[in-house]
């Protein structure tokens, strides 16, 4: 009987693992192949395009009528957006990654120019920042293509020099400065929310470079001094710091955004009230189409849609680190990473002042607020990561042998170039010339000169002398 008693569980027990691996082997099988990568990045940004597109119509009917009469304003402008990225992400998806490269530095440097051009009378100014181009009515941010040209950019160097990376010199120089430069630009807006997403993209071009731990104490407590320095200065962002660290200080004031959204996610529950059926999109959280859409995520769809929000930015960070991790390009695997990371830490920051975990930044959540700049620029990132997915050596192998399969013909893309590590020249050996005949060269000359010197010596030494001098030449 005890023997019985004892291994009924045991039994039990190895069913219930039979069973789990039942069901997570088709997983596991379908993640080992070739274009999984790939094929999960898609259906990540379609769903995260789909379902901002529903919120940004939902959370902004209210507003859109009240300010111009018409329920899809500012829906209807989202799907141009939208549309516009759309281009942007085929055009990643279909660069060479040779290209990428080259032309990094150009990228940058237009960029630069942008951002100085967006403080002179040529930029707007919205909500308190000169941070806009309005050109024909359609305005855009230059700062979001700025992230992704300095990102490859600075990965072009990091990879360049990786072999002198032990060295600080090389490791800071001039990542760090551009970096620098860009930020004052930016603070000179003044935006404190990308300049932020600057510094995160910075970090992790440092991290998965391999600098050394030490470095990031160092840069944690400069950004931790001049983020005390900014915020000092400005009374709005003092404000907002004093309301974070005390929310009930000023209810109806600076304090009214974070307790409005916390409200709204209360106010959700478990599966919300409906989608549409939102209170908070009634003029009681301003913003709410854009900074705070993730408050009305809760409120209208419940714990249930916030879940779902995070599993997806979840399940971004998995691939894009897969594929940074399956790629053998170090230029790739370096880009990948950093664009993951900015990419799933603008989500993260987002989610954490709207559920009151950090103060109010201003940063929208990647592909789900509404903004023009901000989701071209995402969408651009997700065709960058698309093309990487696709240059994995086992889905090299398979396009090249197996054809581009359904999407690829469907969409015609080419097929990726393997990667080719560079060729370490060596040092070439300094030869003389040869010489024509009957003409002396002084390299001929010298040698003769030590060849008869060397007789000489060897025959006023002696016999031991003249064979150890020839055991010598020889």
């Amino acid at each position: 009987m005890p023997t019985a008693t004892k291994t009924a569980p045991r039994q039990a027990r190895g069913v219930d693992r039979r069973g789990a691996g039942a069901l997570f082997s088709p997983l596991t099988a379908w993640l080992t192949r070739p274009l999984a990568s790939f094929h999960l990045l898609l259906a990540i940004f379609g769903l995260l395009t789909v379902f901002g597109l529903v919120m940004v119509l939902s959370a902004s009917s209210v507003d859109s009528f009240s300010k111009a009469g018409s329920t899809y304003n500012v829906f209807g402008k989202q799907v141009l957006y939208c549309l516009a990225g759309l281009v942007l992400f085929y055009i990643a998806l279909r660069v060479p990654v040779r290209l990428m490269r080259r032309y990094s530095l150009i990228l940058l440097t237009s960029c630069l120019g942008l951002l100085v051009l967006v403080l002179t009378p040529l930029g707007a100014t919205v909500n308190g920042a000169q941070s806009w181009f309005i050109i024909a009515g359609v305005s855009f941010q230059p700062v979001e293509f700025a992230k992704v040209a300095f990102a490859l950019w600075g990965a072009h160097v990091l990879v360049t020099k990786r072999g002198l990376l032990g060295q600080y010199r090389h490791l800071l120089v001039p990542v760090v400065p551009g970096a620098l430069l860009m930020f004052a630009l930016v603070m000179l807006q003044p935006d404190l929310g990308s300049t932020i997403t600057l510094f995160i993209v910075l970090a992790a071009l440092m991290w998965f470079a391999g600098a050394p731990l030490r470095l990031f104490g160092v840069v944690l407590l400069a950004a931790v001094t001049a983020g005390v320095v900014l915020t000092m200065v400005a009374d709005y962002r003092m404000a907002r710091l004093t309301t974070f660290l005390d929310p009930g200080s000023d209810p109806s004031g600076r304090g009214y955004h974070a307790q409005q959204s916390q409200y709204a996610l209360a106010d959700g529950g478990l599966f919300g009230r409906g989608l549409g059926q939102g209170w908070s999109k009634w003029q009681y959280l301003p913003n709410v189409h854009n900074d705070f859409i993730f408050a009305v995520i809760g409120e209208e769809l419940g714990f249930v849609g916030c879940s779902l929000v995070l599993v997806l930015f979840g399940t971004t960070a998995y691939v894009g680190m897969r594929i940074a991790a399956r790629n053998t390009d170090p230029w790739i695997r370096l880009i990948a990473a950093t664009l993951t990371t900015w990419l799933v830490g603008q989500a993260a920051i987002n989610v954490g002042y709207v559920v009151g975990l950090l103060p109010i930044t201003g940063l929208p959540l990647p592909l789900i607020s509404s903004g023009g700049s901000s989701v071209v620029a995402t969408m651009l990132v997700f065709g960058l990561l698309a093309n990487f997915a696709r240059h994995e050596p086992e889905a090299i192998a398979a396009l090249r042998s197996l054809g581009p399969g359904r999407v690829g013909r469907l969409l015609r893309l080419p097929t990726p170039e393997p990667y080719r590590p560079p060729v370490k020249r060596r040092p070439a050996r300094a030869t003389t010339p040869p010489s024509r005949p009957g003409v002396k060269t002084p390299g001929a000359q010298a040698t003769r000169r030590g060849s008869g010197e060397a007789r000489a010596r060897g025959a006023r030494s002696g016999p031991g002398s003249r064979a150890q001098t020839r055991g010598g030449h020889r």
